[in-house]
């Protein structure tokens, strides 16, 4: 079979489909020394509040748009013990609240200040958690060039790995070619999630939403198997919905 590597920025309790991808894996790299994105959801995401969506977001210090994820901090204002309780009062009739509550309190409730150290220790609580064997390896950590951008870097960091296959999310199928990582010695695969729903307060489905919502109205064992087995792993090429065993 090869080895198979996943590589993706952190993003803090994620959705359901991320942690499919380091399923789908034997390595999964996580970026510590990429630029940090105001607008992308590394430190925020969406749970559900009042019936519908809402976001809660990890504020930062000031920082320049230059530094890297590993080169931000948490705002020294950032009152965790609020955040938790606000998501509590959300969840508190949840079928699963205790269990997950005191997980998602242990994240938020860390005092590392570094932003990637923050984000790390979440996933790593959240992996173990959902008895996920796959190994996590910062970016940073690996020898290759890191001024290699996109597909490049991603090759290096494969090639750097023995991957055999590489796989990322559905969402990266035009960023990347098939014949390219072929003649690299590498399958390209992208991870395709079926989908969940579930009940959540007899509310309209909001789908998508972060990792805390589905632990909160699922059983830790039905989560675990959506986990394992509620994907495809579709060929490379773009436009293409060829499903390849897993």
């Amino acid at each position: 079979m090869g080895k198979r590597i996943g590589i993706m920025q952190p993003y803090f309790f994620p959705y359901v489909g991320y942690y499919q991808l380091i399923s789908a894996v034997d390595a999964f790299v996580v970026y510590d020394n990429l630029k940090y994105t105001k607008k992308g959801w590394i430190n925020r995401n969406r749970y559900l509040e009042g019936g519908r969506d809402v976001t809660f977001t990890i504020p930062l210090q000031k920082g320049s748009d230059e530094l890297h994820i590993n080169q931000r901090f948490v705002a020294d204002n950032f009152d965790r013990l609020k955040l938790v309780r606000r998501v509590g009062q959300a969840y508190r009739k949840a079928p699963n609240y205790d269990s997950t509550i005191l997980l998602f309190e242990k994240a938020v409730m860390n005092r590392k200040t570094n932003l990637f150290d923050f984000i790390f220790d979440s996933l790593l609580l959240l992996v173990e958690h959902l008895d996920l064997k796959t190994e996590l390896i910062r970016s940073s950590e690996i020898a290759i060039d890191h001024q290699l951008r996109s597909q490049d870097k991603v090759i290096a960091i494969c090639r750097a790995l023995d991957a055999t296959t590489y796989i990322n999310a559905i969402g990266g199928q035009t960023l990347y070619a098939s014949e390219t990582f072929r003649q690299h010695g590498m399958d390209l695969r992208f991870i395709r999630s079926e989908d969940l729903q579930y009940s959540q307060f007899g509310q309209p489905f909001q789908a998508w939403l972060s990792i805390l919502d589905v632990l909160m109205f699922n059983s830790l064992d039905r989560v675990r198997s959506y986990i394992a087995d509620g994907y495809d792993l579709v060929c490379g090429e773009k436009n293409s919905n060829d499903v390849v065993s897993v």
